[in-house]
């Protein structure tokens, strides 16, 4: 007889509750979790999809080892291990501690064990050279939130279920169910937002499908966002509609934003932004008016060239409005597992503290800009990377200029993998080290319960057992720390009481160290037996979550600086203000075309596209472009074009659609298969086009260096039969 267990989604940000049918190792059924505390019975259909990885014969399930011929044999766990680490630390002994790189993927945001053991991975490793997904797509918010409040884990949250006036700038929480919020089920919940009279704005230089369902879309030129939101400001200011009393109480710094301000007027941004002065001096009033209102901005402000004063003008604007810590307003949530004070304590956080070694682009957060990747492989010299880590990340496919990124992957001395899959990255792995999927071990959040737009904690079991040849992210990464000479936090004190309390029993787990952050934090029981405090002990008796409440009124609960007091004017954004001056008085090219990204449904970045349900229907791997350009290209719906940037020329499949703005084009990320074909069928069937063989490696953004991935410049043309074969 089948059993029923209950387990959040560890796909995507909403962290959907779903309930699987299982008997004995096998699932033979999943569903959505109607008394989810979060989502309430709501999942996408990549939750639905996860027994398929479980089950796909394409996924690794023993150590590989690639041979001479480039193809891989399998090998034994101990031969993988010895390899991995005698090659690892014989770089290491000859070039340097950074001689040696990583890059860890987005997977590892959603995966307790990996997380915890990370900064003993990284201690062990003692490389400066990290990278992540989140120098990809996040680096502009932490930065912003660590010089904002101290901590780049202070991020406010859009209070959607309470507000009347939803402003979405660069955001598709349709297709995302949110980012940097979490938040199942986006689609009802603006929905609710007009059914109590509010209204929802979408600012976009795509009508995605948020768009189409908001009471009214805004069409913005890519990488302007910054500027239409200082010239909301700037009308607040003007139309005296800000709380300076409020300001002056729970901020520094507002007299030297708004002394910049009179270069952002609405009539003097327009022709930069693309919005004319009337639509945004509107939409300002609109928000001051509004009995509450939240301005919110991701991913197409992030990645873009200012993404970083953008994501800071979402906040300032928040705080203009004196929406920020209001009910209804941009909040913060109390999190059961509180990842601010851990970084604070480890010295994990941070900015500029050290820079690339070619470039001297900053670190965010302990990740250098990925953008740097392929020049520190291939630039020689000390410190140049020879040996190589990836977790759960394909920079291949992800990283700007991916084709030069491959290249120099290949020219690595030496590579080991943490993956499921032998795809357009780990081909180039010596040694990979294929993880239990995830069913098989137990999940509780540490990272979005941070920025959930209601405070809840959940503890999930495994679904399925462990094979009994395969091991966990965490023991894998655990193994490599040990033989690298690292223990598993990455302090030598706490190491070293995790070694003598063995001898007693107790050991280093995931489990342990999700505990003891659960049980200090706000909730907790604080070790206390007579308390009715949290704890996993207390989590695993409610299988559908508990509910702690909404999120609190008020910043000072979630600010880290001395002063309890909110930063508005950090040197490095108002350098960065300071040189956007001039850059808003530049008169556009109207026949420039700027490349965006897109995010589909049916795709987790890159890696899922091995499942025949999510790969199905027609082709999503188009290029948008609108009729006008079209016309003016020369090129026509439903024929290859060619499309051309400064770093790669390449042909790819048009569809003519009024969905972008005119002088916007659009493909969705995480494609480009062709490569990985001999290993994965059916993304082999469906290869792509990878976006980022467009994107430009040397173009950053300006303060924090992060890959510039919306708003490339480009051309379009047609393209002849051997035009297209040579391109390809």
């Amino acid at each position: 007889m089948a059993q029923r267990v209950h387990r959040t989604c560890s796909l995507c940000e909403a962290m959907c509750g779903l309930t699987f049918e299982v008997e004995g190792d096998r699932v033979v059924g999943v569903r959505p979790d109607e008394d989810d505390v979060l989502s309430h019975g709501f999942v996408c259909p990549k939750g639905m999809a996860i027994p398929a990885v479980q089950d796909d014969p394409d996924r690794l399930r023993t150590p590989m080892r690639r041979t001479a011929a480039g193809s891989f044999e399998p090998i034994s766990w101990e031969e993988a291990f010895a390899l991995a680490a005698e090659r690892l630390l014989a770089i290491r002994k000859q070039h340097g501690s950074d001689a040696l790189g990583i890059y860890v993927g987005n997977p590892i945001v959603h995966n307790h064990g990996a997380l915890t053991i990370r900064a003993g991975l990284m201690n062990a490793l003692g490389t400066k050279n990290a990278f992540s997904a989140g120098s990809q797509d996040t680096s502009p918010r932490f930065a912003s939130s660590y010089h904002l409040y101290g901590s780049s884990f202070s991020i406010p949250v859009p209070d959607v279920d309470r507000t009347d006036y939803f402003l979405c700038i660069g955001a598709n929480p349709y297709v995302s169910n949110g980012s940097f919020l979490t938040a199942p089920n986006m689609r009802a919940r603006m929905r609710a937002i007009v059914a109590r009279g509010g209204k929802t704005v979408i600012v976009d230089p795509r009508n995605t499908e948020t768009a189409k369902d908001s009471s009214e879309y805004i069409a913005i030129r890519p990488g302007t966002d910054a500027a239409f939101q200082l010239a909301l400001v700037q009308v607040l200011v003007e139309h005296r509609r800000i709380d300076r009393d409020w300001i002056a109480r729970e901020t520094t710094g507002w007299d030297a934003i708004e002394r910049r301000l009179g270069a952002f007027t609405p009539e003097g941004v327009a022709a930069h932004t693309g919005i004319d002065a009337a639509t945004t001096r509107r939409i300002a009033l609109e928000f001051a008016d509004a009995k509450t209102a939240a301005a919110y901005s991701r991913i197409g402000v992030c990645n873009s060239e200012f993404g970083t004063l953008a994501t800071w003008a979402t906040d300032v604007l928040n705080v203009a409005g004196g929406r920020l810590g209001a009910v209804g307003g941009s909040m913060f949530p109390t999190p059961a597992m509180d990842t601010a004070p851990v970084l604070e304590r480890t010295k994990a956080d941070g900015h500029a503290r050290w820079h690339s070694r070619v470039r001297g682009l900053p670190e965010t957060l302990g990740d250098l800009p990925a953008a740097v990747l392929a020049e520190e492989m291939a630039t020689q010299g000390s410190g140049q990377i020879r040996g190589f880590i990836t977790f759960a990340g394909n920079p291949a496919l992800s990283v700007p200029n991916g084709r030069r990124v491959s290249r120099a992957l290949s020219n690595l001395d030496f590579m080991v993998s943490i993956d499921l899959y032998v795809n357009e990255t780990t081909r180039h792995a010596d040694v990979i080290l294929p993880p239990a999927w995830g069913l098989a071990d137990d999940h509780t959040d540490i990272v979005f319960s941070n920025v959930s737009v209601r405070n809840v904690a959940r503890w999930s079991p495994p679904v399925v057992p462990q094979g009994e040849n395969e091991k966990a992210d965490w023991e894998i990464l655990l193994e490599l720390t040990r033989r690298l000479g690292g223990g598993p936090t990455g302090n030598a004190v706490l190491d070293l009481g995790f070694k003598i309390g063995g001898v007693f029993g107790l050991k280093w787990t995931p489990e342990l160290m999700a505990d003891i952050m659960l049980r200090s934090g706000t909730y907790g029981d604080k070790f206390l037996p007579w308390s009715n405090g949290l704890s996993v002990k207390k989590l695993r008796e409610h299988p559908h979550g508990i509910d702690l409440g909404p999120m609190e009124v008020g910043i000072q609960h979630r600010i880290r600086h001395k002063d309890r007091r909110a930063h508005l004017a950090p040197v490095p954004l108002l350098e960065a203000l300071d040189d956007y001056t001039e850059k808003v008085r530049d008169v556009p090219n109207p026949d420039e075309l700027l490349l965006i990204g897109r995010r589909e449904l049916r795709t987790c970045n890159s890696w899922m596209h091995n499942v025949p349900a999510l790969v199905a229907g027609r082709d999503r791997c188009v290029l948008y472009v609108h009729p006008d350009d079209a016309a003016r290209a020369g090129v026509r719906d439903g024929e290859d074009a060619l499309l051309e940037s400064r770093v790669h020329t390449g042909s790819l499949r048009v569809q003519v659609t009024e969905e972008v703005r005119p002088g916007v084009v659009s493909l969705p990320h995480g494609w480009g298969h062709a490569a990985a074909a001999p290993w994965q069928r059916v993304a082999g069937e469906h290869p792509g086009v990878s976006i980022n063989d467009w994107t430009d490696d040397e173009r950053t953004e300006t303060v924090v260096g992060q890959s510039i991935l919306n708003g490339v410049p480009v051309r379009l043309h047609p393209a002849t039969a051997h035009e297209t074969a040579a391109a390809s």
